[in-house]
């Protein structure tokens, strides 16, 4: 076979145990029994010491350096990168960390769980500091010239550093400040909603996801302690949610934005094992889950829709006007996953300069939760009271996945800039959402990103789509032109 050939032949052998992996991750998050732990666990570590085998086989390398005096079209060329990207890490490590890497990822997912049914840091911290120490290991063995944590971010967002990120985010968190303090100097939006039953929030829940754009024949929602979308193949993208009968909009939220994730998915070319047909980075995918939950799904115009089909689903009359308000409060909290649109970035901050002194040996494991509570009582002003709503309230940390936390902030930042050039292309854009046509919405982002996979890295796709914008200003100009109108602001 043509080298080319022969390489897509091997990798999609990677992609299909790569899918049965992620069968049995959504099963551990969703249905599977606590009991049954050490054993998924087991299964999950076999399955990584299998991937890595196929990933680092030296036929891989022959056929990379055939192709490289090859003239190539533009999927070709793509695929060769990005396999190479993979490759070389993965022939970095031996195979015995990699199978450690994913036991300990299952175990730490099932002490994550006991300790928050305990709050209790201390019943995760003994994991956490080997998963930590594995993860150190992985970054020494595959670029001991780079600080750890740069290698760690580089794939989720390649070319993403801590020199990119720390000017940036420390720019977009004083211009959250100036927001933040122009808000509170304002009377607060007073809302309330009756308590709605969790059976009728799911049904709203399927309702809106289906209008949206998410396609149910090729995927389902289901209840789990972190919301997520998993992909386990080609046809088959699930998330989950979670409800709470006293909160009727967290939960929306978090459909919306998983619904986001898995239409970015669900659009994605079919190209196997090539590795072009798949998200650009992570910083792109929180892009498409960001910008539907919020973009459209906090938006005057997305309330007309979503209350009528609260009725519909068999929920109570709320005016959209205060589901609006609702959504759009301002109040520095504890949790990331249900903080407002103005602080979210700050709990992503937070998580960020914690991961970054942590693997700096600036922050012990042991020290963490302390330097988490004096990060949220310095940049929200608000101080956990204990280890479920502080140290212990995401689900990431417990598989490894250090580094992730960036790509929400970035995923903003895109998403802002998407809203701004998408509006200009599309003056009708909330007299459709306000009656519930998202197609244009859906088609449009289909053809900028989701058909166009990763035959370029996410900064080179985003500047196509929206040219020579500042992601920064896009998204403080975003915030004040909604919450601070909202709250009668006056930007400085």
């Amino acid at each position: 076979m043509h080298p080319y050939q022969s390489l897509t032949t091997h990798l999609a052998r990677y992609e299909q145990l790569e899918s049965i992996a992620a069968v049995l991750a959504w099963d551990q998050q969703t249905y599977c029994p606590p009991g049954a732990a050490e054993g998924r666990g087991a299964q999950l570590a076999f399955l990584a010491g299998e991937q890595h085998r196929v990933l680092a086989d030296d036929r891989i390398v022959d056929w990379l350096e055939a192709l490289g005096a090859e003239e190539l079209d533009a999927t070709q060329a793509a695929s060769v990168r990005n396999i190479g990207r993979q490759v070389r890490r993965a022939r970095a490590l031996p195979q015995a960390l990699v199978e450690r890497m994913a036991r300990l990822s299952s175990d730490g997912f099932a002490a994550w769980m006991a300790a928050r049914e305990a709050n209790d840091f201390g019943r995760f911290s003994p994991i956490l500091a080997q998963l930590v120490e594995a993860k150190l290991e992985e970054a020494t063995l595959i670029d001991p010239s780079r600080a750890a944590y740069d290698v760690l971010l580089e794939p989720y967002d390649p070319g993403t550093s801590t020199a990119t990120l720390t000017p940036m985010f420390a720019r977009l968190g004083e211009g959250l400040r100036e927001l933040i303090d122009a808000i509170a100097e304002q009377p607060p939006v007073e809302v309330s909603f009756p308590a709605v039953p969790d059976d009728v929030q799911l049904a709203w829940h399927h309702r809106i996801a289906e209008a949206l754009g998410y396609d149910m024949n090729t995927g389902r929602i289901d209840l789990a302690e972190h919301p997520f979308t998993i992909r386990l193949g080609p046809a088959d993208v699930r998330i989950t949610t979670r409800v709470h009968e006293g909160d009727l909009l967290s939960g929306l939220g978090g459909t919306v934005h998983e619904a986001g994730h898995a239409m970015y998915e669900q659009g994605l070319p079919h190209l196997p094992g090539t590795m072009v047909g798949e998200a650009a980075s992570m910083g792109l995918h929180e892009s498409q889950s960001r910008f539907w939950e919020n973009v459209i799904g906090r938006s005057r115009a997305f309330f007309d829709f979503a209350s009528e089909q609260l009725v519909a689903a068999g929920g109570p009359t709320i005016s959209a006007e205060a589901l609006y308000r609702g959504a759009n409060r301002v109040t520095p909290g504890l949790t990331r996953v249900e903080a407002d649109e103005v602080t979210y970035n700050l709990h992503v901050i937070v998580r960020f300069e914690l991961e970054r002194a942590l693997f700096a040996g600036e922050v012990s494991v042991d020290e963490l939760e302390g330097a988490w509570n004096a990060a949220y009582e310095r940049l929200l002003g608000v101080t956990p009271p204990d280890a479920r709503r502080g140290v212990l309230q995401d689900v990431h940390w417990s598989s490894g996945a250090f580094g992730y936390f960036p790509s929400y902030t970035l995923g903003n930042l895109y998403a802002a800039s998407f809203g701004h050039t998408l509006l200009a292309a599309q003056p009708a854009l909330w007299s459709d959402v306000s009656a519930g046509r998202f197609g244009g919405v859906l088609d449009w982002l289909r053809t900028q990103v989701h058909q166009q996979g990763h035959h370029v890295d996410a900064p080179e796709l985003v500047q196509g789509v929206v040219g020579d914008r500042d992601h920064v200003a896009d998204l403080l100009d975003y915030l004040w032109s909604r919450h601070g109108a909202l709250y009668g602001a006056v930007r400085p």
